[in-house]
C-alpha cells in the first residue's frame, strides 16, 4: 500500500515538472542571441537606418527612445504603440501622452522594411524598437548595452492604459515613484531613466505653468523659456524648447546638473531635485557621469523586460502599423 502511495506521489511530481517545462517554453526568457541564427545581420541592419535618421535629425534619437518608453509602460514592451488607428481599431497613438508628440514611426517602418528583406517574418517590431532605442542613445554619445530580444508583437493596444500609465509632465515625485513601481522599476531606475531628458525637446504647453508660476526655478532660465512660450494658453502651445538647456543633442549627465541648478524644464523634471528623497541620487549623477551611464543602461535592460510577449503569444507583424 505504501509503495502504491509512493508511486502515485512520484507520478504527480513528474507531471507537475513537465507542466512547468511547458509553461517555461511558452514564457521563454528574452536573450541577447535570439536572432543569431535566424537573422544574423539584424543589429547592423537596424543600426544603419537609425544612424542615417539620427545624423540627419539628432532629435529623432530622443523620439525613438521615447517611443520605446511609452510602449513598455502600456501592457509591456510589445510594440502596441506602433499600431495605427483604423475605422475599427483604436490604438495608443492618439492617447494624451502621444497625440501630436510621438514621433519616429517612419524610422521604425523603414527599419522593419530593411529587416524583412534580410529575414522575412522573423523579427518583431517590438524588438526592432528596443534595438533602435539603444542605438539612438549610443549614437548621441550615451552608454551601450546588450539588448535582450525574443519579444513578439501585440495584436491589441490600449488607449486608456496609455492615458493612465505613462507619467505626465505635471507629475509629483510620489506619482513618478508610483508609476515606475507599478511596472517593477525602482526609484533609482526612475531617476536614471529620467536622465533620457538629456536629449530631446518638449512643447510650450508642457512647461508653460512651470516657467511662469513655479518658484523653484532659476530666474534667468525661466525668462529664457518665456521668450518662446507666451503666457496665454493656446498661443505658441507647440513651440519647442530643449529638455536639456546645456547640451540637447548629447547624451550626458548635464540634465542632472541642470536640476541641481533649478533648470529643469518640466515640473516632473524638477521634482527629482526639490528637497525630496531623490535629491541624493540626482546629485550623485550630476557629479559622476559614469554612475549615471551604468545605471541608465541597467534600467533600460530592466524596462525592456516588462511583460514581453514570447513563445506563441502575439505575432510577428509584417508591417509595424497593423496586425497581420
Amino acid at each position: 500500500m505504501a509503495s502504491n502511495k509512493l508511486i502515485a506521489i512520484l507520478v504527480l511530481i513528474v507531471a507537475l515538472s513537465l507542466q512547468g517545462d511547458n509553461n517555461n517554453a511558452v514564457e521563454a526568457q528574452l536573450t541577447t542571441n535570439f536572432y543569431s541564427t535566424s537573422c544574423p545581420n539584424l543589429l547592423s541592419t537596424v543600426q544603419s537606418t537609425v544612424k542615417s535618421s539620427v545624423n540627419g535629425q539628432p532629435r529623432m534619437g530622443a523620439s525613438i527612445l521615447r517611443l520605446f518608453f511609452h510602449d513598455c509602460f502600456v501592457n509591456g514592451c510589445d510594440g502596441s504603440i506602433l499600431l495605427d488607428d483604423t475605422s475599427s481599431f483604436t490604438g495608443e497613438q492618439n492617447a494624451v501622452p502621444n497625440r501630436q508628440t510621438a514621433r519616429g514611426f517612419n524610422v521604425i517602418d523603414n527599419i522593419k522594411s530593411a529587416v524583412e528583406k534580410a529575414c522575412p517574418g522573423v523579427v518583431s517590431c517590438a524588438d526592432i524598437l528596443a534595438i533602435a532605442a539603444r542605438d539612438s542613445v549610443v549614437l548621441l554619445g550615451g552608454p551601450n548595452w546588450n539588448v535582450k530580444v525574443g519579444r513578439r508583437d501585440a495584436r491589441t493596444a490600449s488607449q486608456a492604459a496609455a492615458n493612465n500609465n505613462i507619467p505626465a509632465p505635471t507629475s509629483s515625485l510620489s506619482q513618478l515613484i508610483s508609476s515606475f513601481s507599478a511596472v517593477g522599476l525602482s526609484t533609482r531606475d526612475m531617476v536614471a531613466l529620467s536622465g533620457a531628458h538629456t536629449i530631446g525637446q518638449s512643447s510650450c504647453r508642457n512647461f508653460r505653468t512651470r516657467v511662469y508660476n513655479e518658484t523653484n526655478i532659476n530666474a534667468a532660465f525661466a525668462t529664457l523659456r518665456q521668450r518662446s512660450c507666451p503666457r496665454a494658453s493656446g498661443s505658441g502651445d507647440a513651440n519647442l524648447a530643449p529638455l536639456d538647456v546645456t547640451s540637447a543633442a548629447s547624451f550626458d549627465n548635464s540634465y542632472f546638473k541642470n536640476l541641481v541648478a533649478q533648470r529643469g524644464l518640466l515640473h516632473s523634471d524638477q521634482e527629482l531635485f526639490n528637497g525630496g528623497s531623490t535629491d541624493s541620487i540626482v546629485r550623485g549623477y550630476s557629479n559622476n557621469p559614469s554612475s549615471f551611464s551604468s545605471d541608465f543602461a541597467a534600467a533600460m535592460i530592466k524596462m525592456g523586460d516588462i511583460s514581453p510577449l514570447t513563445g506563441s503569444s502575439g505575432e510577428i507583424r509584417k508591417v509595424c502599423g497593423s496586425t497581420n
